[in-house]
């Protein structure tokens, strides 16, 4: 990303990105399928690790940046067996959340209950 690439992301970025937001945590979700995914895709472990970096460009300090990674190498078929993805659901309806990062949401989880506790 070029240097007016990356001031016109957090130019977009901070009309959205308000206080409320800023003063709640911003939780990245670390996860992949599989182990041998996790061995064979290291370079999608690192971009997803490398979201913390995007968390404080727009604006989160470190203590408030929460990374979820307990999930790597596990299935997304269902939350059975997922504490991170309990853990994740927990904070949201407690409303300790304001915003979660993740580099392909749709790992997040894999089925619509599961989609719809968050």
């Amino acid at each position: 990303m070029s240097r007016s690439e990356g001031l016109e992301y957090e130019a977009a970025h901070s009309r959205k990105i308000t206080v409320a937001h800023l003063d709640r945590m911003a939780v990245i979700y670390v996860r992949q399928s599989t182990t041998q995914q996790v061995l064979d895709h290291q370079e999608s472990t690192r971009l997803q690790y490398g979201l913390r970096d995007d968390a404080r460009r727009m604006g989160w300090p470190d203590e408030r940046i929460l990374v979820i990674d307990d999930a790597l190498g596990r299935s997304g078929a269902d939350s059975e067996g997922r504490a991170s993805f309990r853990r994740l659901v927990s904070e949201v309806g407690l409303d300790h959340v304001g915003i979660i990062l993740g580099v392909e949401m749709s790992r997040l989880a894999r089925s619509s209950k599961d989609w719809m506790l968050l």
